[in-house]
């Protein structure tokens, strides 16, 4: 772990020859333009946001418009929910014997502009220990599919929305949960258990409003919602609920302070909790920087 070091953290790291691009950046799966003017570093819950190494391909470019599919660096968590403790389970690893398969089209016009992601993805485990009484071998396949858009309505409202439906794709979330959940597999003894990609629904919905030159504010709401497995437990995540409001000022070039107001909720699979959480944060800004030479 990092907590409390000064590690070096790297963001973006990469590079393009003409079509072709590799490197550490933004997910093709992903939008980062759904991200909304706010102070909350974290942000909306139900967007994607996840920055992976890959190699791209760019077929179609011309303005704000845009092609590009990609191979990203595989990887998955599970939950063995229930039964976690067994030992049977603690023998079991799980492997990525092929990379994340990305992509997108982006549509920009003079109003904003409409995107189209998709991700497809493989993920294995296997049972290492040989001579007991079960087989836990197994895979699934994951997906996803998003659709995101900037509307522009005149030059001071900016909509920002995106929903994404799929299964096992969670890493690829600002903020879910594990992409496997355990199952119970009736009928069969040797294999008494399997994973279940989770299927996963994520939504955003924020307005950027500029009131003039140096007030702005945005607001808006996001949502996840997890279909568990089974035999996850009750206290698996299963819904998450996130909203802002802030006013913000920019009283002179380089310089932003402002407030804002935040709710969180999280619910649980089936032990009925929920817990609301509330928030205001205060920031202020300041951007500089110093050019040498050139």
């Amino acid at each position: 772990m990092d907590e409390g070091q000064t590690t070096f953290r790297l963001r973006h790291a990469w590079g393009q020859w003409k079509q072709v691009g590799a490197g550490q950046t933004n997910s093709e799966f992903m939008d980062v333009d759904v991200f909304p003017n706010i102070l909350d570093y974290w942000g909306p819950n139900g967007m994607l946001f996840f920055r992976n190494t890959q190699v791209f391909w760019e077929p179609y470019k011309n303005g704000d418009s845009n092609a590009r599919i990609a191979i990203e660096n595989p990887g998955a968590s599970g939950d063995a929910g229930v039964l976690s403790d067994r030992v049977e389970l603690q023998n079991v690893r799980g492997r990525f014997p092929a990379p994340d398969i990305t992509g997108h089209y982006r549509e920009g016009r003079s109003w904003g502009y409409v995107q189209v992601g998709g991700a497809l993805r493989y993920i294995a485990w296997d049972d290492l220990l040989p001579n007991d009484a079960f087989n836990l071998n197994g895979h699934v396949w994951g997906w996803g599919i998003s659709v995101s858009s900037a509307l522009k309505h005149g030059n001071n409202n900016t909509v920002h929305l995106q929903a994404i439906y799929g299964q096992g794709v969670e890493n690829y979330f600002n903020d879910a949960p594990v992409d496997v959940g355990a199952r119970t597999n009736p009928g069969n003894r040797i294999t008494p258990i399997n994973g279940k990609a989770l299927p996963d629904l994520g939504l955003v919905a924020y307005i950027d409003h500029t009131w003039n030159d140096r007030w702005s504010t945005s607001t808006g709401y996001s949502r996840v919602r997890i279909t568990n497995s089974n035999l996850q437990a009750p206290s698996a995540f299963h819904i998450g609920q996130y909203a802002t409001a802030n006013l913000l000022c920019t009283p002179v070039k380089n310089v932003m302070m402002g407030g804002e107001f935040q709710w969180a909720q999280r619910h649980n699979f089936t032990d009925e909790f929920t817990v609301d959480d509330y928030r205001l944060q205060f920031s202020f800004k300041y951007n500089f920087s110093y050019k040498v030479g050139g």
